[in-house]
C-alpha cells in the first residue's frame, strides 16, 4: 500500500473513532470506556446512581400518549449516541433499539427509559468485547423472538447473533417487518433473518480461502426446527413469506445445521427481550463482554473456556 499510498508509520492501533483497542498474543479487546464517561457527562448523567442492568424486566414501553413530550431533539441526540456505543456493547442493543421506537414523539417515560440505560453504563464504563487469538474458525448462529412483544402494533423482536469461534462479530435486535401469527413463525421469521447473515459471512469468509460445511444455526424453539424440516406447506406454514422459506431450502441442500438449545443457552435471548440480573450477567459474559481490567491470561486461559464448554458440547 505504501507505493500506492502516501503512509506513514503510526505504531500499534490504539484508538479510533471512539473505539479503544487492546492488542495482545493472546487477543484483541475493543471497548468505548471512554467515549461511555463522555456522553455520561454530556447528558449530565456523570452523578447518576448506578444501576445493574440497562432495563427493568417489568419495563413495558408504548407511545404513552398522554404522556408529558419532552425535547425531541435532546431525546434524538441521546439515542444517536447510544446507538453508536453498541458496536461494542452489545448489552446494551435490545434496549436503545426498543427506546429508538419512540424518537418521533418521545415522552417522560422514554426517557425514563433512556436515563436507566446511562445508569447501567455508570455501573460498567469499561465493558467491552474480548476477541481471543486462540478462538477457532467455526461459523454459528443463535436466533430467538419475543412474540407480539411491541404494545403498540403486536409485532415480534428478533434477536440474532454471529460468532466465529467464541468470537462474537454480529449481532441485530431488529423489529419484524410483519405481524406473525404464532411464536413458531416468529421465531422461523428471525431464524431466517440469522441465517441470511451466516450466508453472507460465509460467503466473505470464503474470499479469504475459508471453507465451512454445515453451519448449525441454534434456536430454542422445536416447533421452528420442524417446520423448517417439513417440506410439505401445512396449514401452519403456507401463509408465511415465501422469502422466509429460503431457510428450509438451505437445510435441504446441507448448507445449515438446525440445532436445538435449551432457553437457558440461548444467547440471543438478551436481543429480545429484558432479563433479569443474573441471566443478563451470564449471557453477556459468554458473548464476550469483558470488563477492561478483567482481560488477562488467567480469564482469558480459564474463565472464558469453562463457559463456552457446556455450548461447543452441544455441536460436538
Amino acid at each position: 500500500m505504501s507505493r500506492e499510498f502516501e503512509m506513514s508509520l503510526m505504531g500499534e492501533l490504539k484508538f479510533f473513532l471512539g473505539l479503544q483497542i487492546k492488542q495482545g498474543p493472546e487477543g484483541t479487546f475493543v471497548h468505548q470506556a471512554k467515549y461511555t464517561r463522555d456522553i455520561l457527562k454530556k447528558f449530565d448523567m456523570g452523578d447518576s446512581k448506578p444501576m445493574t442492568t440497562p432495563m427493568s424486566t417489568n419495563t413495558a414501553l408504548d407511545a404513552d400518549e398522554d404522556g408529558e413530550a419532552v425535547d425531541q431533539k435532546e431525546f434524538r441526540g441521546i439515542i444517536g449516541s447510544l446507538l453508536y456505543l453498541t458496536a461494542t456493547r452489545p448489552d446494551i442493543q435490545f434496549a436503545v433499539c426498543l427506546c429508538a421506537r419512540y424518537q418521533a414523539s418521545p415522552r417522560t417515560s422514554h426517557r425514563q427509559a433512556v436515563k436507566r440505560i446511562f445508569r447501567y453504563l455508570k455501573f460498567t464504563p469499561e465493558l467491552g468485547l474480548w476477541y481471543s487469538s486462540g478462538s477457532s474458525l467455526s461459523l454459528r448462529g443463535f436466533s430467538e423472538a419475543d412474540h407480539a412483544g411491541c404494545r403498540i402494533d403486536c409485532k415480534s423482536t428478533s434477536g440474532t447473533c454471529q460468532l466465529l469461534g467464541t468470537s462474537l462479530v454480529s449481532w441485530s435486535a431488529r423489529k419484524q417487518a410483519s405481524i406473525s401469527l404464532s411464536t413458531t413463525e416468529a421465531e422461523y421469521i428471525a431464524a431466517a433473518s440469522c441465517y441470511s447473515q451466516l450466508l453472507w459471512m460465509k460467503a466473505t469468509l470464503s474470499d479469504f480461502g475459508l471453507r465451512f460445511g454445515r453451519i448449525p444455526l441454534l434456536v430454542d424453539s422445536t416447533s421452528t426446527i420442524s417446520v423448517a424440516k417439513n417440506p410439505v406447506l401445512h396449514s401452519r406454514t403456507k401463509h408465511i413469506n415465501v422469502r422466509f422459506h429460503f431457510l428450509r431450502g438451505h437445510y435441504e441442500k446441507g448448507d445449515i445445521d438446525l440445532v436445538h438449545v435449551v432457553t437457558q443457552n440461548q444467547l440471543a435471548d438478551i436481543f429480545t427481550k429484558p432479563l433479569e440480573f443474573s441471566a443478563f450477567v451470564r449471557l453477556r459474559s459468554e458473548l464476550g463482554v469483558l470488563q477492561v481490567e478483567g482481560v488477562d491470561n488467567a480469564l482469558i486461559k480459564g474463565e472464558i473456556e469453562r463457559q463456552w464448554t457446556g455450548l461447543i458440547a452441544l455441536l460436538v
